[in-house]
């Protein structure tokens, strides 16, 4: 038997829909996708949230337009497993999301006139907390609703930011240094007695200082580790390039000669500019263009 779907070209994403609840047919679907769970999904989403992220990066809208199609059939696809299980549907998916929004612009929405973006953020964060506390029975805390399954730069971000706002902070940027030299030096001891399970602790700890560094500052942590992933690719593919140009292969030169090319490579980029200088947010940090205003 041959399921068929309704493609209406002014209602794509019904036709969507349809696709996937035929792809889940349990007797006429496609076995691969009948078998999927919640979790087996799940590190497809996230793949396809990356995918995203790198077109965006590269500002390939092309790119960028079919890759948020495959982020979307992941939403879709969620969403159609949790209507299979009674749970919700892609409907009360868009509506809840659609209620959430209006609930956190009264500025937009309602008579709530703000004067500029700090205090709408304020308020943004204030409208949060309490969604959050209003799906708790149990004493909350400042930390609550912090997703586990973050990447742990941006996790560390929001934890310190929670922490932040109950005043356990640095006063400025100047006040973490200390921290971040008492947990290098915690580090070298874990080294010197060769504990492996101590140095686990504390190369975390020092991660997680200097984080706490780059929001001080204003930096987005991820968004700098990302540039500077993309700075060492680009000058390690230009060592290469000209190890090759030379008839040389870089795992058979020296550790000088190595780092001769590296710094030649890094020589001719400085002079061509080629990579892309990180921009200002509006709120003054710097970040990339991922950095999202804010968080939902």
């Amino acid at each position: 038997m041959t399921l068929a779907i309704t493609y209406d070209e002014h209602d794509p994403v019904r036709a969507l829909c349809e696709l996937m609840a035929a792809l889940r047919h349990p007797e006429h679907g496609c076995p691969w996708d009948r078998r999927q769970t919640f979790a087996s999904i799940a590190p497809y989403t996230l793949e396809e949230a990356y995918e995203v992220l790198d077109a965006i990066e590269r500002g390939d809208m092309g790119e960028l337009r079919d890759e948020l199609g495959d982020l979307l059939l992941q939403v879709v696809y969620h969403a159609r497993m949790a209507e299979e299980a009674g749970y919700f549907a892609f409907d009360d998916v868009a509506r809840s999301i659609v209620e959430k929004m209006i609930r956190r612009h009264p500025h937009v929405f309602g008579e709530v006139r703000h004067d500029d973006e700090v205090a709408i953020k304020a308020a943004w964060e204030a409208q949060k907390a309490a969604e959050r506390a209003d799906k708790q029975a149990k004493p909350s805390s400042a930390l609550d609703g912090v997703a586990d399954a973050l990447p742990a730069l941006t996790r560390a971000v929001k934890l310190e930011k929670r922490a932040a706002r109950v005043g356990f902070d640095w006063p400025d940027a100047q006040a973490v240094f200390p921290k971040i030299e008492e947990e290098l030096q915690e580090l070298r001891a874990g080294i010197a007695a060769q504990d492996a399970a101590n140095i686990f602790e504390e190369v975390g700890d020092v991660l997680f200082a200097v984080t706490n560094l780059a929001r001080k500052l204003g930096v987005d942590p991820e968004a700098a580790l990302r540039g500077c992933n993309a700075k060492f690719e680009q000058r390690f593919r230009g060592m290469e390039r000209l190890a090759a140009e030379q008839g040389l292969a870089l795992e058979n030169l020296s550790s000088e000669e190595q780092e001769a090319l590296y710094q030649r490579v890094k020589s001719q980029l400085n002079t061509l500019g080629h990579l892309e200088k990180p921009t200002a947010r509006a709120d003054g940090c710097v970040a990339s263009s991922l950095t999202p205003r804010l968080s939902t």
